[in-house]
């Protein structure tokens, strides 16, 4: 029968590795919060890798704040984009409807 998996909040996470670390005994701190040794020591390397930005939740990609900044500028960028694309075609429009009413 397989475990049903649970979801834990961020901060049992974060308090969890902190516990870890402080006892220095992983195995007890599992038995005692009944958790999978391999689920802690995860959390214990996101948190190494991610610091603040690890556990985004469910669905959300774990980014370092380089990689948000990234992120954030590839949207600005996409925007800007497609802004400048409406106004071309805006002018295009105007433009050629100026040329077919000077002609009356």
């Amino acid at each position: 029968m397989r475990r049903k998996s649970k979801h834990y909040t961020l901060e049992f996470k974060q308090k969890a590795v902190e516990l870890s670390y402080a006892k220095g005994n992983v195995k007890q701190v599992c038995e005692d919060l009944d958790i999978f040794p391999s689920v802690l020591y995860r959390w214990r390397r996101e948190l190494k890798d991610y610091g603040k930005n690890s556990f985004p939740g469910r669905g959300n990609p774990k980014m370092t704040d380089q990689e948000k900044e990234i992120a954030r500028l590839k949207k600005a960028l996409k925007d800007a984009e497609m802004e400048r694309d409406i106004l071309k075609k805006a002018i295009s429009i105007f433009s050629s409807s100026d040329k077919k009413n000077s002609g009356l």
